[in-house]
């Protein structure tokens, strides 16, 4: 590992530790071990995730997704064996496991599968996971013990009225306003810890009756792997299962994250390398009865927007939590549960994909339908199951549409370079004359198979290139993963100064982009052309009027 950006690394990674810090100890107090394990499993994760992964500047940790399966697995556990203490060996062993399964995952490089991951499955699949964070938070923050499932929460809620601890709801409100509004004060320092700061403090100063975290373990954890030779063989059947899901879902969210990191950076990934990472980091955080994480996005902007730009960052925010654990650990015992509540509700509504939400009706029916199935299948029944079925419907329903749509053995998915130089008999005139023009055709269906194709076109972008054509004229259909992905594109080219224009699109394009206000907000009216002859006479106006060279 080379040192070569020492002050950005350093600043990054105390930035996102200091980040991390809340969340670690929301998310353990979430799971039912306690904030300890938040706090273990931060630290560990972070740690061999950064210094084995294949994304230098991702921050690991325990996320909102692996934090909701892993309370599933300590509730069940707990139901079986009684106490935590009986249930520890189930617990240690399947946390174990998810990071066994990771590591296979990265040698069998099953990461690349990811991107066929179609945009209304992954939407449905987040929203569900923010929605049952939220909802998991609805007892904390009214001073109650939650109950350990969604039904049983829905269920109790007529009970809690008379039980409601209305100090407790002023504190998760106060945090939730500090979390929002703080920043529009200062953004250096995190609102998450200055609102757990005062929140704790005023919870101190006038001595409130609020349930509290309670004492820590001081200093460095202990080794709890010992604890799996008490499983019995019968009892395995409790294992394979939920390990299988935080290794699925950590995988997902991970390589999500790695995605994020490559378009800030404009790097590339290695997506099997960081398995093995993350499983490598997930069986250490079991060994200590850390709870299993995965790449965290909101830390690893974080850390790459505050400097970070190599593993070293990474190593720095675990060693940070570390020294917080061994040094300020005691003072994490006054901390109000109704408080930790707050920072996780507002953790649930980033999660929330509410761009996704709020196009619902303006996507197709089969789109819309796969999100709100997924969505439903992932609050009411089970993470994994919702994404295997939410796949399943996927992919009938673009079988059908390719079957209608694509004749003979036209290509789905080329997309290729931009060109330049094999000009098409009608683009003559249009591009080998000009300089800094350059055109991108698209030969068949934008869909959910491709779009990672298109979004690796941000960082093969022309350095020259002043005015890009996107040539639509075989493209018979875009699905919502195209339209976000093709949005984000885009987006990107105009950051950099780029024109972009539409030429010849299809019914059904148009009106996807239209609907959804992609024109005019993103590619204005007068950006999108019926045939090339019209964009040839624009492009020569344009080019006029900008001075950009002809080439003799």
């Amino acid at each position: 590992m080379k040192i070569k950006n020492l002050k950005g690394d350093i600043f990054g990674g105390l930035t996102a530790g200091i980040v991390a810090l809340p969340l670690a100890l929301a998310f353990g107090v979430q799971s039912g071990l306690g904030a300890s394990a938040g706090l273990y499993g931060a630290i560990m994760l972070g740690l061999f995730a950064s210094i084995f992964g294949g994304t230098n500047t991702q921050i690991s940790g325990p996320t909102g997704p692996m934090t909701v399966v892993s309370a599933t697995v300590v509730s069940v556990a707990i139901s079986k064996f009684g106490v935590i203490d009986n249930a520890w060996g189930i617990i240690i062993l399947t946390f174990l496991l998810s990071g066994v399964f990771q590591i296979i995952f990265g040698l069998l490089k099953i990461g690349k599968y990811i991107k066929y991951i179609p945009y209304p499955v992954l939407s449905g699949f987040m929203s569900g996971i923010g929605i049952i964070i939220i909802v998991f938070q609805i007892f904390p923050s009214l001073g109650l013990n939650s109950p350990k499932t969604i039904i049983d929460v829905f269920k109790e809620l007529p009970n809690i009225i008379n039980q409601s601890n209305y100090t407790a709801i002023i504190l998760t409100l106060s945090t939730i306003f500090i979390i929002y509004f703080f920043p529009k004060i200062s953004k250096i320092v995190p609102s998450t810890l200055v609102a757990l700061i005062t929140i704790t403090l005023i919870s101190i100063f006038f001595s409130l009756e609020i349930p509290l975290i309670g004492e820590m373990p001081a200093g460095l954890p202990s080794v709890k792997i010992a604890s799996i030779t008490n499983i019995k063989f019968a009892d395995l059947n409790l294992v394979l299962l939920p390990a299988l899901t935080l290794a699925g879902l950590g995988m997902i969210d991970t390589l999500l994250t790695s995605v994020v990191a490559d378009n800030i950076t404009r790097t590339k990934h290695n997506s099997n390398k960081e398995l093995i990472g993350q499983g490598i980091g997930n069986i250490a955080s079991s060994f200590f009865g850390g709870i299993p994480g995965a790449g965290a996005t909101m830390r690893t902007v974080v850390n790459v927007k505050s400097g970070g730009k190599t593993k070293l960052s990474g190593i720095i925010h675990a060693l940070l939590l570390m020294l917080i654990v061994l040094g300020l650990g005691k003072y994490v015992a006054y901390i109000p549960l109704s408080a930790l509540a707050g920072v996780l509700i507002t953790v649930g509504i980033s999660i929330i994909d509410t761009k996704g939400l709020k196009s619902i009706l303006k996507i197709s029916k089969s789109d819309a339908f796969i999100l709100v199935t997924v969505l439903i299948l992932t609050v009411f029944v089970d993470l994994l199951q919702a994404v295997g079925i939410g796949m399943v419907i996927a992919s009938i329903i673009f079988m059908r549409k390719a079957s209608d749509l694509v004749e003979g053995n036209s290509s789905l998915n080329k997309v290729e370079k931009y060109d330049r130089e094999m000009a098409w008999a009608d683009e003559e005139n249009l591009l080998l004359k000009r300089d800094h023009v350059y055109i991108k055709r698209f030969d068949g269906p934008i869909f959910f198979g491709i779009t990672s194709k298109i979004l690796d076109r941000i960082n093969k972008i022309p350095i020259d290139a002043k005015v890009i054509i996107f040539r639509m004229k075989k493209v018979p259909f875009i699905d919502q993963s195209g339209l976000f992905a093709l949005e984000e594109v885009i987006k990107e080219m105009q950051k950099n100064g780029i024109i972009v224009v539409l030429t010849m699109l299809q019914e059904q394009p148009l009106f996807l982009l239209k609907n959804n206000k992609f024109i005019p907000n993103i590619i204005p009216e007068e950006y999108l052309f019926k045939n090339i002859d019209d964009c040839s006479v624009w492009l020569k106006e344009y080019c006029e009027k900008t001075e950009i060279e002809t080439i003799v």
